[in-house]
């Protein structure tokens, strides 16, 4: 690795200058060492779409870091490693989001299907959440969209697709909002305790509701998991409960982040928002330009299961990969002129919700809840503006994602 190039560290926003524009760093590392090595990481850090997006894909490939041999950051994620090398159930401590098969099959394939089943009727259901939330912003001044649209629409949409009692709501966003430190490497040891108070608290509740569930069902996810134990599925309590939180976890801080940055992008790009305005049928579009041009989510990661080479670079057995999606979404050997966003541009898939057998289990209601909240707001909200557009905006400090503290508006 050239000595020019950065640690992971100064791959995420604690690095101030990655936090202003991550897109200009990816571009010098992509342009200098697409593949290159950093022993801080203990993984191969790539960052061209031609070598992501077919790796993303390839299900030889692991997904448990516990495989690699170098495992120097990932330990931060890690705590069940003794356990599960002394023969402890790797399936009762991580979810599906570090399952390999067996075990993630065998997880993921009955829960996406129950998901994407209530996925496909629930629209609906996701636009009542937003007018009410919509109904509820106090647009007479100046108003933080992130606090008062971006951050409780996924909550409550999960809630209510999980079967949450209304009545908890309260508590279960505050849990919600608790364990989003469960993907920063970096935590402090008061982040850390907000964290682990929140998991035990989430973790509790979940248990009880799925026993809830199984005395009195409801028309909810939960209910039809717990149906699927009845009638013979092989996944116990604890990896539903596990998974369950997992759902919650990896999709509500992403969609926020989504619907955040996809509304500020188009209030920065009048012309393309006068496009959404003309034609709202135009809006998977705008929701796939904004996944490319500033996607939730930085990284993914494998574990090669084989020796292979990638770009020239040789790569030996259980060495860690890790994809930088924002980067690849950005290469202008794939997206002509990659810095423009244009919800007219030509499609060409991005990234940013990875692929293959571990592709987000929550990316069709992570679509769903964007394309349903930015046709509602602006609608609305016909005069929807920044409230100081000359100010640089403020993002969010946690490392490997992308999203705004507060976005200011004015209606």
């Amino acid at each position: 690795m050239a000595d020019d190039n950065p640690t992971i560290f100064q791959l995420t926003p604690l690095n101030p200058d990655y936090r202003a524009d991550p897109y200009a760093v990816l571009k010098g590392v992509r342009e200098r060492c697409p593949v290159m090595h950093d022993p801080m990481m203990g993984s191969f850090l790539l960052t061209r779409y031609n070598d992501i997006r077919p790796l993303v894909s390839d299900r030889t490939l692991w997904r448990d870091p516990l495989r690699g041999e170098e495992e120097v950051i990932q330990r931060r994620f890690g705590e069940e490693r003794a356990a599960a090398l002394a023969g402890g159930v790797r399936s009762e401590m991580a979810s599906i989001l570090t399952l390999d098969d067996p075990d993630h099959a065998r997880i993921r394939q009955p829960l996406s299907q129950a998901l994407y089943a209530r996925v496909a009727k629930f629209k609906p259901e996701v636009e009542r959440i937003i007018q009410e939330t919509m109904d509820r912003i106090d647009a007479t001044a100046p108003f933080d969209l992130m606090s008062t649209f971006c951050v409780p629409i996924p909550i409550d949409v999960i809630a209510s697709i999980l079967g949450v009692d209304p009545a908890r709501l309260v508590e279960f966003r505050a849990w919600s909002e608790g364990i989003i430190q469960t993907f920063n490497p970096f935590r402090t040891p008061e982040q850390t305790e907000v964290m682990e108070t929140s998991s035990e608290a989430l973790n509790d509740y979940f248990t009880r509701l799925i026993e809830e569930k199984r005395a009195s069902p409801g028309d909810d996810l939960i209910s039809d998991m717990v149906r699927l134990q009845t009638e013979g599925l092989a996944v116990s309590n604890i990896e539903l409960r596990i998974n369950l939180s997992a759902l919650l976890i990896g999709g509500n801080l992403t969609t926020t982040d989504l619907i955040g940055n996809a509304v500020r992008l188009l209030l920065l790009n009048p012309a393309e928002l006068a496009k959404l305005r003309a034609d709202p049928g135009i809006i998977n579009a705008v929701v796939e330009e904004a996944l490319r041009y500033e996607p939730p989510v930085d990284i993914t990661g494998r574990v090669a299961s084989h020796d292979m080479e990638i770009g020239g670079c040789p790569v030996k057995r259980k060495q860690s990969l890790t994809f930088f999606l924002r980067a690849a979404n950005r290469d202008p050997e794939v997206f002509d002129d990659p810095d423009k966003f244009d919800v007219s541009r030509q499609h060409k898939p991005n990234v940013s919700f990875g692929g293959g057998a571990h592709i987000c289990i929550g990316a069709p209601l992570a679509r769903l809840e964007a394309q349903v909240a930015l046709v509602r707001l602006f609608e609305h909200f016909p005069n929807l503006r920044l409230a100081n557009p000359d100010e640089p905006p403020v993002w969010r400090t946690l490392p490997f994602f992308r999203g705004l503290e507060r976005l200011e508006l004015v209606a």
